[in-house]
């Protein structure tokens, strides 16, 4: 061949690498790839559904499937090479697989080789769990839009997880807000999603629970639906664990134990697989320490009958201070080892570092962190504007980056690992939280928002979706009436969905954040409007001498009755119920009692509570009503009267409405939410409305500040009147009227003491002892009844008027 020749071949050959080389401007092209992945029986079935999973997710965004090959096609095709070295070496591969031998289980590699021929992405797992894990990290690291992929050519990763145990539960249940209506293939999908961000295990519930037998949404009876779960986990090697909670009466009674044992190993001998199983102290069940250990020691040894290795785990949950200190002072002198640990959750009431040193060091401690509920909870919305308490209420779609970030980092150091406590998929980003910090608790929070955003909503979408997340975070953070971000959350998503394709308006999560972001715009609105309305109502009030006390009060209530007859943004609410429907049709999620068949409006069903009152107009009505019943007008104006000075303690007096977070100038909050999450040593808001029933008190009185367990709730006065002698009026209603509540003095004056302050106006007054303001400083304290366990609530304080006498 003479020279023009060989010039001509070369310049042909540099044209053609040229044209088919899988590297371009935007990374490494893996549209056309094929999966070089060991199959058949011999291989590890999560291994097998690891590579079968890769392909269906990319399939799902891209329409383009890629084939599994047992060998390398030819020079050009991009490979994805997925595996454990043990397995890939029966195949040829485009390189020698080498893995570094001291890789801890679950680990894997992923190498980008995308100059190499072919171009090659080699995803090695340490075991079958680290080559599930790697195919995950490859499907949320690649952008994947309508017939392309691609990765970053220069990503390369060797990772394995911080945290042994990662986990959600998965009930399936009348009581959640979606997971009883989904059927098979929804369940795979979601555990499959867990998954992909680093779960490795799931938490069942047994067909008896302190739940109703029977759904309207249920595809498959309770124990069917159980054995899929299990079947799948199995598929995906998630750990198996059940939430059994011991429901019967009476554990001491022999013939009970006998009952519980067939119940249960009837549920233990038909799940394929169970790994542990974890029994909650109480909440459902309220069984003394002796008899419940005593029953879980048979249960362990049934469960091993069925299941050989399988964990025995239970929690000190709902325990009162007495069945706390025997169950401790037992564990410490037993120390079973038929118990492989302790589950730390809601209403435990020891403090998670206390807790790790009061147990013996053999029992690792897993937490059980509520990432569900937003309100009555064990980690509640910081200062929860009532607005959104009474409308969204305590199960609503509750993204919260920021704050599930911190409570996870907060208490990491003393646990073994977590499995989250859920109710629905209102929570499945706090899930995808926790997955990620539980494999490594660096993780920046706006990386985890981020890849979220572009595994479920799409590349395109990415950063605009990642923010809006954070946006909705704020959207609940400080008062609701001057939070302007509300509406420029709003104005975001809009610009989202102006350009959405039709696919992603049929994402379930699209259409969540959505809900939100139009629910939350429009509570808003509502909010500013009723609360002009009842400004321009109190205002008619203050002129009843001038005007008269009848015609004062018609002209008040028709300013309030325009809430009802003209409400403000119609069309953000008629798109609310729209996405609510959408919603029902796309995931099953049951924001409605009447139109999604919810089982009650507590349980998620917000649509139902978005016209709530969110003035005084309940209250000002059934005043006004009493008012008119009076013949006499100096009667009607003292009433009146009433009305207008309900805050106004008097000169040199004290107000306080202390569910109002910018109206308790007296109140003592503590360390707050960020170093005291749970609020053992904090004050906290909390509201009385509860299954979306309002009453008629005034709004003041739904809420309310409160203290959790043990701990005091205490008020502090300076710069008092030494001279002076004080008289307190203070309304006590809260959510817990059955616990009595105490009040003291400076520590050492009682005021008054264990009063039960369940009555249907519950306004009290008392004297202070002069010697207790004789220093001009004044600490009021309220405590609950002592002893009680439960969930904690009890010392609720509404209002408080400090009156000089």
């Amino acid at each position: 061949m003479n020279l023009r020749h060989r010039l001509l071949s070369f310049c042909f050959l540099v044209v053609f690498a040229a044209c088919g080389s899988a590297v371009t401007a935007g990374g490494l092209d893996l549209s056309r790839a094929v999966v070089l992945s060991p199959q058949g029986d011999e291989v590890p079935l999560p291994q097998r559904t690891a590579a079968r999973m890769l392909v269906e997710e990319v399939e799902k965004r891209t329409q383009r499937r890629w084939p599994i090959v047992s060998e390398v096609p030819d020079r050009q095709t991009p490979v994805i090479v997925l595996g454990t070295p043990e397995q890939l070496a029966r195949i040829k591969t485009p390189a020698p697989i080498v893995l570094a031998q001291d890789l801890p289980a679950e680990s894997f590699s992923i190498t980008v080789a995308a100059q190499g021929l072919p171009p090659t992405v080699t995803c090695l797992g340490a075991d079958s769990r680290g080559v599930l894990f790697a195919a995950g990290r490859l499907l949320r690291e690649m952008r994947m839009t309508d017939g392309k992929v691609e990765l970053d050519e220069s990503f390369n990763l060797t990772s394995a997880p911080q945290t042994p145990l990662r986990g959600h539960q998965l009930g399936y249940r009348p009581k959640t807000n979606s997971y009883d209506a989904w059927n098979v293939a929804q369940w795979e999908q979601y555990i499959r999603e867990l998954a992909v961000f680093g779960s490795n295990a799931v938490e069942l519930i047994p067909p008896r629970s302190d739940d109703d037998d029977e759904s309207p949404h249920f595809p498959l009876p309770k124990i069917d639906m159980m054995v899929e779960m299990s079947r799948i986990c199995d598929e995906y090697d998630q750990d198996v664990w059940i939430w059994y909670p011991a429901m019967d009466e009476d554990y001491a009674d022999p013939a009970t134990v006998e009952f519980a044992l067939k119940e249960w190993a009837d549920v233990f001998k038909r799940l394929p697989r169970i790994d542990a199983v974890f029994v909650p102290g109480g909440d459902p069940g309220h069984t003394h320490p002796k008899p419940l250990m005593a029953l879980l020691e048979k249960q362990a040894a049934s469960l091993k009958t069925f299941h050989p290795e399988a964990e025995m785990w239970m929690s000190p949950q709902s325990f009162n201070d007495e069945w706390t200190e025997i169950f401790l002072t037992d564990l410490n002198r037993e120390q079973p080892d038929w118990l492989t640990g302790i589950v730390f959750g809601p209403q435990v009431w020891v403090p998670l570092p206390k807790l790790r040193e009061a147990i013996p060091s053999k029992y690792p401690i897993r937490r059980y962190p509520d990432i569900t509920h937003s309100r009555h909870c064990q980690y509640p919305v910081p200062d929860w504007d009532l607005a959104y308490a009474l409308t969204i209420g305590r199960e609503g779609i509750n993204p919260r980056p920021i704050d599930q970030a911190a409570i996870y980092r907060r208490y990491d150091e003393y646990a073994y690992g977590f499995l989250t406590y859920s109710e629905g998929c209102n929570d499945d980003f706090n899930k995808i939280v926790w997955s990620m910090l539980g494999w490594d608790v660096d993780t920046p929070v706006i990386d985890i928002v981020r890849q979220y955003s572009r595994f479920f909503i799409g590349p395109e979408y990415e950063e605009g979706f990642a923010q809006g997340l954070l946006a909705l975070e704020r959207n609940w953070r400080g008062p609701l009436l001057t939070n302007q971000g509300v509406y420029t959350t709003l104005a975001q998503f809009q610009d989202l969905e102006r350009t959405a394709s039709p696919a992603l308006l049929k994402n379930w999560r699209f259409q969540q954040a959505l809900y939100r972001a139009y629910y939350d715009a429009y509570i808003r609105s509502r909010l500013i409007f009723e609360t002009a309305l009842e400004e321009a109502a109190m205002q008619a009030l203050r002129g009843a001498r001038e005007s008269g006390s009848l015609a004062a009060i018609d002209k008040a209530d028709g300013l309030l009755q325009q809430a009802v007859h003209s409400p403000p943004s119609a069309d953000w609410r008629a798109h609310v119920v729209e996405l609510a429907d959408a919603l029902y049709g796309s995931i099953r999620m049951q924001l409605s009692v009447a139109r999604h068949k919810a089982i009650a409006t507590e349980r998620g069903a917000n649509l139902d509570m978005i016209d709530a009152p969110l003035n005084n107009r309940p209250w000002l009505q059934k005043r006004f009503a009493a008012i008119r019943a009076l013949d006499d007008e100096n009667a009607r104006l003292a009433e009146i009267d009433k009305i207008v000075r309900w805050t106004d303690p008097g000169p040199g007096g004290f107000y306080d409405d202390l569910g109002d977070p910018m109206r308790q100038p007296h109140l003592v909050r503590g360390p707050g939410a960020t170093l005291d999450p749970q609020h053992f040593e904090s004050s906290l808001l909390g509201t009385s409305v509860r299954n979306g029933i309002l009453s008629t008190n005034p709004i003041s009185w739904w809420h309310h500040a409160e203290s959790m367990h043990n701990a005091p709730l205490t008020m502090q006065y300076d710069d008092l009147d030494p001279t002076a002698a004080y008289r307190i009026r203070v309304s006590y209603l809260g959510d817990m009227p059955p616990i009595k509540i105490r009040l003291t003095a400076d520590d050492e004056h009682e005021i008054h003491p264990l009063i039960d302050k369940s009555r249907p106006e519950p306004l009290f007054e008392f004297d202070i002892p002069r010697a207790a303001t004789a220093d001009g400083k004044l600490t009021l304290r309220w405590y609950r009844e002592p002893g009680h366990g439960g969930n904690g609530r009890g010392s609720q304080v509404s209002e408080i008027w400090l009156m000089r006498k």
